[in-house]
């Protein structure tokens, strides 16, 4: 089995070229010289290819083996180290295209997968460390943890979703350039509608804070809020009751009144 994708060559470099950037920008921002922007330039644009290829046993693996590939990813390196402050004003433009890479790399890294004969559940593992295993890696090599673990992005979700779409039309002798086409999309469109609407993939299971949200929902917040708010003032009756009859009790001794000295 072979798909092509339209243009695939140009967009596989492409993608190779905006996963560099990232990389470049993110030693940057740890203060690396030009020589580790370029490394981790190249290991955020071809590392999830890498991985990817040691995994399914095509080696060398491209991120070795093609030299436009490692050109095009020293070469965003170079760029970054050269115009960084330029690519921090295009942020945006390079979260789309960061989103059009991830869509290629799970497509063309699950279709490679299939075409060495790993299986479909190989080919999904394959397809999803071929989309997010660079960004892992160049989180690792600057010390920081996985962006893809802990910050809830729909980030890896859409990788996996469009890995088991094509997996299941692999199955199915389904699989063709049209469908292809309409995974890249797919994942594409995720992650972009992601990234506008602020979607977040669901965090640890909070029950108080569930409770109080379905207490707002239903109506039943402010009843619920009503004896959290009365205390304070209550208090401060009670505490001036509790004073002005200290005070009626001092009167009504009168000076030197009482049990103390003087009595009896």
């Amino acid at each position: 089995m072979h798909v092509d994708l339209p243009l695939q060559p140009v967009l596989e470099l492409l993608g190779v070229f905006v996963g560099a950037l990232s990389g470049g920008l993110a030693a940057v921002r740890k203060g690396f010289d030009i020589f580790g922007i370029v490394v981790l330039a190249w290991v955020a644009g071809l590392g999830g290819g890498i991985l990817r290829d040691v995994l399914i046993g095509a080696i060398p693996p491209v991120g070795i083996a093609q030299w436009e590939f490692v050109a095009t990813a020293c070469a965003a390196g170079l760029l970054t180290w050269a115009a960084h402050p330029a690519l921090h004003r295009l942020r945006r433009l390079v979260l789309v295209l960061d989103a059009g890479a991830l869509a290629l790399f799970t497509v063309v890294g699950t279709i490679k997968a299939l075409e060495y004969g790993v299986g479909a559940t190989a080919a999904v593992f394959a397809g999803i460390i071929t989309g997010v295993g660079g960004g892992v890696l160049r989180d690792l090599l600057t010390g920081e943890l996985p962006a893809v673990l802990h910050q809830r992005q729909l980030y890896a979700i859409p990788s996996l979703l469009g890995a088991l779409v094509l997996a299941v039309l692999w199955r199915e002798d389904a699989l063709s350039e049209g469908t292809v086409v309409a995974a890249v999309v797919a994942v594409l469109g995720i992650r972009l509608v992601a990234l506008r609407f602020g979607w977040r993939a669901p965090g640890p299971w909070d029950r108080a804070a569930a409770r109080a949200r379905l207490g707002r929902v239903g109506g039943v917040g402010r009843a619920a809020r009503a004896p959290r708010e009365q205390p304070a003032p209550l208090l401060r009756w009670v505490a001036r009751v509790r004073r002005s009859r200290a005070a009626g009790r001092d009167e009504a001794r009168g000076p030197g009144g009482g049990g103390g000295p003087g009595a009896g």
